[in-house]
């Protein structure tokens, strides 16, 4: 049951899963870019990345990897990951604690010490075994979140990244509550028209 519950939920974190949710991208779109190298085993998606950004388990076997390399609190898991994908995305507290505990459970992960409340995990020898069987995945799994994080990264600043996704969002959602008026027409063309401009004076 906890396995389950996991995997409902892996992938489907914070604020950013609201982009991915929102925005499908074809070969021309925002994310054509992305969905022309995003795939799985080799498949691409065709330019849609509304789905999640790891398939089931694929979450757990990247923490397995990340503290196999090196010994890491959850929050410096989220970190790394973050990092790795160029701040486009990272998940939650709420998805990497439970996978922690599970890994534990399992026998592939373990505390090595506590600093109050925090707990930095290492992996077992049990885990070691768990990543050599599934090596081939795994080097799939990684190859494909360094082409999402050079393909987010390349020359564009995360945050620039982030507020170009929340404002595509915040004119689909104003989209879906109805028919437009034409004061709020002309309102949201003099506020685009002079981000615009800003950008263009910078």
């Amino acid at each position: 049951m906890f396995r389950q519950k996991h995997n409902e939920y892996e992938g489907h974190e914070d604020y950013r899963a609201r982009y991915w949710k929102h925005f499908r991208g074809g070969r021309h779109g925002f994310f054509g870019e992305m969905g022309e190298m995003w795939g799985r085993g080799g498949h691409r998606y065709g330019g849609d990345l509304g789905g999640r950004l790891f398939d089931n388990g694929e979450l757990r076997l990247v923490i397995l990897q990340l503290i196999a390399e090196k010994p890491s609190y959850g929050y410096e898991l989220i970190k790394a990951i973050g990092e790795r994908l160029s701040g486009v995305y990272a998940p939650s507290p709420g998805v990497v604690y439970p996978t922690l505990t599970m890994l534990e459970e399992e026998g592939f992960a373990t505390v090595a010490s506590t600093d109050g409340a925090k707990k930095l995990y290492t992996i077992t020898d049990a885990g070691k075994e768990e990543l050599k069987s599934n090596k081939t995945l795994i080097d799939a799994i990684f190859e494909r979140i360094e082409k999402v994080g050079v393909a987010f990264g390349r020359g564009r600043a995360p945050q620039i990244m982030r507020a170009m996704h929340n404002f595509k969002l915040a004119l689909k959602l104003r989209f879906a509550q109805g028919d437009l008026t034409k004061e709020q027409i002309n309102k949201i063309a003099e506020m685009i028209d002079a981000a615009a401009k800003g950008i263009e004076s910078i």
